[in-house]
């Protein structure tokens, strides 16, 4: 199903782009750091006994494993490219000008939750989207987005006990059950979240599933006062949930190869929608939802044309940072943007020194297993 898309006219074509990607990456070194270094001062994480990115990272690799070449979070994925349709309704909330009516460019990335890059897809796991825009003037706009419209912890220390808690024990090879249950009566709303997960729908398609932004933004420079937003991608597509029953007996691969058989017969689209927040609304909480009946805004379509695999695509080396945000749209206090700006820089700079990896859909876990 994939192998149309392992030509070697397009892996050539992404090395003769590589030293622009490069270039590319260089900037995105330097504006994660500043990120990093906000995040470092306001977690007081220059006192070493204190939470630091590469703790964050060292966690998740404690997790779910080495994989050398391959994001920590979100290992699987397959890379896409579209535009965005914006309508110019959002030029009345923010100034930023992906909103301005017209077309921009966008390079995006489906995946699974998790750190394991052969994990199957027969199991109850996120779907994400992840997107960056290339708007006009140079300017860059990056988001990854959840199926699920909130997250298991509120703050990054949260994050850093969750992972500890949840890891596997050298003796059984899996989570000490009695730290996982202490973890989470300290904190129900991750015990929430992970019955929102395994009770929940799960999309049967990448294509049908409704991605939110989960932590919060601020839109400034629109006709009006600046507004606290969240966003969501809704698809055209009706969404069809999955049997969890047939989790088990599922192909490896069905939820990529599914997405690339559809996207052989035609773009799929979305509708962007920005919620926005009432006063009183938690901004800096990102497990807690806004009511739904909060005012939305459709503000235009994103069409996806195109996937590829990741050594043949333009997804691979970019981090969808949070915090790269274009004049007109700024972070919220969700401290769980700084933290995640600063933990993905870490992630890339670890993958790039590992050098490139083809994709989890090139090859198989024993390929994987031979290159240790």
């Amino acid at each position: 199903m994939l192998g149309f898309l392992r030509s070697r006219g397009g892996l050539q074509g992404l090395l003769r782009a590589k030293a622009g990607e490069i270039a590319r990456a260089s900037l995105i070194f330097a504006i994660v750091a500043a990120s990093a270094a906000a995040f470092a001062f306001a977690a007081g994480v220059l006192d070493p006994s204190r939470l630091t990115p590469t703790k964050l990272v060292d966690a998740l690799e404690g997790h779910d494993g080495l994989h050398p070449g391959f994001r920590r979070a979100h290992a699987k994925g397959v890379c896409f490219t579209g535009r965005f349709e914006a309508s110019g309704a959002g030029a009345r909330l923010s100034r930023a000008s992906v909103f301005a009516r017209g077309e921009v460019p966008v390079v995006g990335r489906f995946s699974t939750g998790g750190g394991m890059p052969y994990a199957p897809d027969g199991r109850v796991a996120l779907r994400s989207m992840a997107l960056s825009f290339s708007l006009p003037n140079g300017e860059q706009w990056r988001t990854a987005m959840n199926h699920i419209p909130v997250f298991p912890v509120a703050t990054p220390a949260a994050f850093l006990d969750f992972q500890r808690a949840t890891s596997p024990v050298a003796a059984t090879g899996k989570p000490d059950a009695a730290r996982v249950e202490g973890f989470l009566a300290a904190h129900p709303e991750t015990r929430a979240f992970m019955a929102r997960l395994r009770d929940g729908d799960l999309p049967s398609s990448f294509a049908n599933g409704t991605y939110h932004s989960v932590n919060a933004f601020r839109f400034t420079g629109g006709a009006g006062p600046a507004r606290d937003v969240r966003w969501s991608m809704v698809p055209e597509a009706p969404l069809e949930a999955l049997d969890k029953g047939t989790l088990a007996s599922s192909p490896p691969s069905f939820l990529f190869e599914e997405v690339v058989a559809r996207l052989a017969r035609g773009p799929l689209r979305w509708r962007m929608r920005v919620t926005l927040a009432a006063p009183g609304d938690p901004t800096g909480d990102a497990t807690r939802e806004w009511p739904h009946d909060r005012e939305q805004v459709e503000v235009g379509a994103l069409v996806v044309e195109r996937a590829a695999t990741e050594e043949a695509g333009p997804c691979r080396d970019i981090t969808f940072d949070p915090l790269i945000l274009p004049a007109g749209i700024e972070p919220s206090d969700d401290p769980l943007l700084s933290a995640r700006s600063s933990a993905y820089a870490v992630s890339l700079t670890r993958r790039a020194g590992e050098g490139p990896t083809p994709s989890a859909l090139s090859r198989g876990p024993a390929e994987e297993g031979a290159r240790r």
